[in-house]
């Protein structure tokens, strides 16, 4: 077992790793919450055929009352449509504010139910339990929450800290492909921005990781969630320092709006926003072209990704309504060496724009 704490003044918290951990939730709950008795657990339909038992089983067993919430699968469910219903559904069932929300998926899952568990009766108690790798390390750490709007992502949203959080890396098994190595970028991203440990052992590691082995997985999942945890204690509301973490995410984001939530896995539209991100930070002379050819060749060595057919004038405009803009003018993390990034707001629109061209062609070679 390891265990990762994050040291945050007002809501410190434990992300607890474990091959068959979710056959202990109901223990692990009873120890972190010994006040709350009442889980309801909000899950989708490919999560809850695979797992839900085997959760609702530990709960069970440790003597807790459960109540089971489905939401549809998908990013296109990231609505306030999707938190209306589950906050209707969380009304019939009688739940009170020491009723406790576990999030019970990936990361949409996670950011929805804990968006409503932030909004519900002005705010009760959540435990991520996450079941995508890209959750696991990134989007169940450090308590951001949201919904899309059709003009960006997560555009509405709360800062709600979760209890607990329970990662179990043997639910990775039933991942599909693409949406394994989707979140694959998340772990990447951590090496790329603070700690090349991770980089390189992806970049050695390659065929282990893609071959979901046991122990790789327990170290690399700790690893970039001891990252995440590290940089949220510094920096809990992305005042500043947490703002790394949205490496590859400004044009990343774009895309995914730009297409309709459709073409791209979030994970896969990050990637290519790495890619960009590296050939702007080396158009803009911050960093070598051997760092940007370094980070763009490992990216590309774990999936093939979705063409690229939006114009990069469009994804310029696009970045008017991301939430890294701030007076009129986009924020990008550039990478100045792998394990050191920069927050730059004086970013060229031409340099944006021949990056996503160069993508275009890229993604067509």
């Amino acid at each position: 077992m390891r265990k990762v704490e994050v040291q945050l003044p007002a809501n410190p918290y434990t992300a607890t790793i474990e091959p068959g951990l979710l056959a202990r939730a109901g223990e692990l709950l009873r120890e972190a919450l010994p006040d709350r008795s009442r889980y309801f657990i909000i899950t989708s339909p490919p999560v809850r055929k695979a797992w839900a038992d085997t959760l609702t089983a530990s709960l069970t067993n440790s003597n807790l009352m459960y109540s089971l919430i489905e939401m549809p699968d998908g990013e296109r469910a990231k609505t306030l449509d999707t938190v209306r219903d589950l906050a209707t559904k969380l009304i019939r069932r009688d739940t009170d504010r020491l009723s406790v929300v576990i999030a019970l998926g990936g990361g949409v899952v996670g950011d929805v139910a804990a968006f409503l568990a932030s909004i519900y009766m002005r705010g009760i108690a959540v435990v991520q339990v996450p079941t995508t790798f890209l959750a696991q390390v990134d989007a169940a750490i450090g308590g951001k929450t949201g919904v899309d709007l059709a003009e960006g992502k997560n555009l509405l949203g709360t800062f709600h800290q979760p209890r607990a959080v329970l990662i179990d890396p043997a639910v990775l098994s039933t991942v599909p492909e693409r949406d394994y190595r989707s979140g694959l970028y998340e772990a990447m991203k951590c090496g790329i921005i603070r700690k090349p440990e991770i980089f390189e052992f992806m970049e050695q590691n390659r065929e282990r990781v893609l071959q979901r082995d046991p122990a790789a997985l327990e170290w690399l999942i700790a690893e970039c969630v001891q990252v995440k945890a590290d940089v949220v204690a510094a920096d809990e509301r992305e005042g500043g320092l947490r703002r790394i973490l949205t490496f590859g995410h400004t044009v990343g984001h774009a895309l995914e709006a730009e297409t309709g939530y459709k073409q791209f896995l979030h994970g896969e539209a990050v990637a290519w926003g790495m890619v960009a991100a590296s050939m702007i930070s080396a158009a803009m002379q911050m960093s070598n072209s051997e760092t940007a050819r370094r980070i763009i060749s490992s990216v590309l060595a774990y999936a093939p990704l979705p063409r690229v057919e939006s114009r990069g004038k469009r994804i310029a405009r696009r970045l008017a309504n991301d939430k890294k803009t701030v007076n009129g003018v986009a924020h990008f993390v550039l990478p100045l060496e792998v394990g050191k990034v920069e927050i730059v707001a004086d970013v060229p629109e031409r340099a944006i724009v021949q990056a996503v061209e160069e993508l275009r062609y890229l993604s067509q070679a």
